[in-house]
């Protein structure tokens, strides 16, 4: 077994104490620790991580990469492989919390619409009892006391605790995706539970656009379909050869982390930049607490009927 240096530990330990980086982040402690840039030393950046790789396999680890898709954005964290009772003991989350939050994931991989989100008066309406499942897999009868007392305060804790540590996500349009560290840590999951791959990166389609032929069931993603509509010009589906339309967004986002140039080294760990849009968007979410609910039940009952249709396409 290969001996680690100290810039190998200090990769290891930026992601393990500040959570996933994005791209531009890892990148930069890599500079300052080796001098080198990864954009003009690929292979000595691989290096590193296939090194670091071989070693944390001994301890059920692994260093990923993968992109982001809802902002399109490379994010790199450290993930464990093994989900068993004893990895279980180290979470700080209830067994309440954990069922809610494995709730709102599977209600967002299940949504053949492939929006990626749940509203967040949905995601609060969840009931846990759904969750508690006796040895042959039917809801059991007992429920217990923990998800009774579970109640509406708990609920939003949860979620905004949940955020701040990027297991989920608070989009643009104030509804609740997927965090970084959920499509980092989940990856297995999504394909054991059948959630679509997209078409060209075969990564889990939650969150992308459909083939506009109801009856097909491919997926891309909005960056995949952007990469290909800009080398192709244009794009049918692979699967039915329904021409994709493709309408590039009207402003590009905004990354917080450019306002600063150097956020990786100047942040202390308790106070990751990552968690500011969480602030951001209670701040939003506040400012619609006086709009009428019907426009989320609206937008749900308009995604049933697409579920719907979209069902009979999507057998499981």
């Amino acid at each position: 077994m290969a001996v680690l240096s100290w810039k190998h530990h200090t990769l290891i330990q930026s992601l393990l104490e500040r959570g996933p980086l994005t791209e531009k982040e890892f990148h930069f402690i890599f500079t300052g620790i080796t001098g080198q840039n990864p954009g003009t030393h690929q292979g000595k950046f691989n290096d590193y991580l296939l090194k670091i790789n071989r070693e944390l396999s001994y301890v059920q680890l692994d260093l990923r990469a993968c992109r982001d898709p809802y902002d399109g954005r490379v994010y790199f964290g450290v993930v464990n492989n093994v989900s068993d009772d004893q990895s279980k003991l180290g979470t700080k989350y209830s067994v309440p919390q954990i069922a809610f939050f494995k709730a709102i994931v599977e209600a967002i991989a299940q949504d053949v619409t492939a929006e990626g989100t749940i509203c967040n008066l949905d995601a609060l309406n969840i009931k846990l009892e759904n969750q508690v499942l006796n040895s042959s897999g039917s809801q059991s009868q007992d429920v217990p006391a923990a998800f009774k007392n579970f109640t509406m305060s708990h609920k939003e804790k949860t979620l905004d605790q949940l955020v701040k540590d990027k297991w989920l996500c608070y989009t643009e349009d104030d509804n609740i995706g997927l965090g970084i560290r959920s499509i980092l840590d989940l990856r297995s999951w999504f394909h054991n539970a059948g959630v679509p791959s997209c078409q060209v990166c075969n990564e889990a389609g939650f969150k992308a656009k459909l083939c506009p032929n109801d009856g097909c069931a491919v997926r891309i993603h909005h960056y995949c379909l952007k990469k290909r509509f800009s080398q192709k010009g244009m794009l049918v589906c692979p699967s039915c050869d329904t021409q994709w339309q493709y309408q590039p967004p009207k402003a590009e986002p905004i990354e917080v982390e450019d306002e600063e140039t150097e956020p990786v080294q100047s942040q202390p760990s308790s106070n990751p930049g990552p968690s500011q849009p969480s602030l951001r968007s209670k701040r939003k979410r506040q400012r619609l607490d006086n709009v009428e609910t019907a426009g989320c039940s609206s937008q749900a009952s308009g995604a049933n009927r697409k579920r719907v249709t979209r069902s009979s396409a999507h057998p499981r």
